[in-house]
């Protein structure tokens, strides 16, 4: 490392003071008073005591409200701007806006959100991106467009969309849009229920994308082979699993599994392990309570036909970003979900067991509202904080300072 850099690393060791669990998170009143959990466990894990001091070291400090990021195959980061910007890090440095991506409606939640890359980028340079597409006449929706990264990182060449959300909405809100490579080869799409109001139970209509999983070709934007209701009647092939409010964090386990995190209501954040096929609820039961403080629908929250979340959360955490972690810096969170935590401020880790959550911590409180979690190559963390400006923050053992 050359004298200047390591002198920045050391100084923001020095500067970063430790970070650990403060308080039990635990002790705070839910939103939802009256509702009980449908097995022992669903909810307000035991908290698990921090064992360790996290240190924090900055690595980019002027991001505009940035919200996906990729590791590619050489340690660079792909990082999206929600306003539409593209860029990459590298070596310390990061470049400027990334060339050929196409519009985006950057009004409240909307804009430039996920990046993902090939599973053989280092051959293809092949990357997707989604993003709230304007559709004319005020209306939007989640799309998905690919193309190639130049070989001097500052363009994307034949750019093109392969899927559209449809239909399209006239709203601001709820665009999901979380993209997970399955082990198959095949690309997971989080599409948001778009803040469609809970009468208008949108998300159980299987005729459209909105409040659903999709399962594609990343060549095509089709229907990916073996979708589970490729063959029902008025049902949009794409879907892999429905009944969903707004997925911002997904992630694939050691075994391949896909699980995802939504937001809630007032109270209702779910972790969910989906199946193909399955209904996952919304609106019709969910946990929490409406913004305004009455009940979602019938106020139910469990009905015979619809999933049960793995876990959730009352109050909310306002999840976005996951990963499971499989790094060689913190073995002993092997396995165990990270989850970003924009209301939380704060990275949330899960101990999950036999398909059931056993511990939860809040590592790092008070960091700002973490949109993204990545693992570097050396095991430690890497952490997009949603703000203008916004950071990108590398999380290591105390003491540990990058070559």
């Amino acid at each position: 490392m050359p004298p200047l850099g390591r002198f920045a690393a050391v100084l923001a060791l020095a500067l970063a003071a430790p970070l650990a669990v403060l308080a039990d998170f635990n002790a705070e009143p839910p939103n939802a008073a009256g509702q009980s959990p449908a097995f022992a466990g669903q909810t307000r894990a035991p908290v698990m005591a921090q064992a360790m001091r996290l240190m924090r070291q900055p690595l980019v400090q002027d991001l505009r409200h940035p919200w996906g990021m990729a590791l590619l195959p050489d340690g660079g980061l792909l990082i999206t701007e929600r306003p539409g910007q593209l860029r990459l890090y590298r070596d310390g440095g990061l470049s400027a806006p990334i060339s050929g991506l196409p519009p985006v409606d950057a009004r409240d939640q909307g804009g430039l959100l996920d990046v993902a890359i090939a599973p053989d980028f280092a051959r293809t340079r092949q990357v997707w991106l989604s993003f709230s597409e304007p559709r004319g006449g005020g209306e939007n929706g989640t799309a998905v467009a690919t193309g190639r990264l130049s070989p001097d990182g500052a363009a994307l060449e034949e750019m093109r969309v392969i899927f559209r959300q449809q239909p399209g909405v006239e709203s601001p809100l709820h665009f999901g849009s979380r993209l997970v490579f399955g082990p198959d080869g095949y690309l997971y799409v989080t599409a948001g229920e778009r803040a469609i109001p809970p009468d208008v139970p949108v998300a159980q209509d299987l005729g459209n994308h909105l409040g659903k999983v999709l399962r594609l070709d990343p060549a095509t934007g089709q229907a990916a082979p073996g979708n589970p209701l490729a063959r029902t009647q008025s049902a949009q092939p794409e879907i892999w699993t429905y009944g969903h409010r707004n997925i911002q964090a997904a992630a694939l386990d050691g075994q391949g599994r896909l699980w995802t995190v939504e937001h809630g209501p007032l109270g209702g954040d779910e972790l969910n392990l989906l199946a193909p096929g399955r209904n996952y609820g919304w609106p019709v039961i969910s946990y929490g309570l409406d913004y305004g403080g009455g009940p979602i629908g019938q106020g139910i929250t469990r009905q015979d036909g619809m999933e049960q979340p793995v876990y959730y959360w009352d109050p909310v955490i306002a999840p976005s970003g996951m990963v499971f972690y499989d790094g060689a810096m913190f073995p002993e969170w092997r396995g165990d979900a990270l989850i970003g935590g924009l209301r939380a401020e704060a990275l949330v880790r899960l101990r999950i067991q036999g398909d059931r959550v056993t511990g939860e911590q809040r590592l790092v409180p008070g960091i700002g509202r973490v949109r993204d979690v990545e693992i570097a190559a050396d095991g430690a963390l890497l952490v997009l904080i949603d703000d203008d400006p916004g950071q990108l923050v590398r999380l290591t053992r105390r003491g540990t300072v990058p070559d």
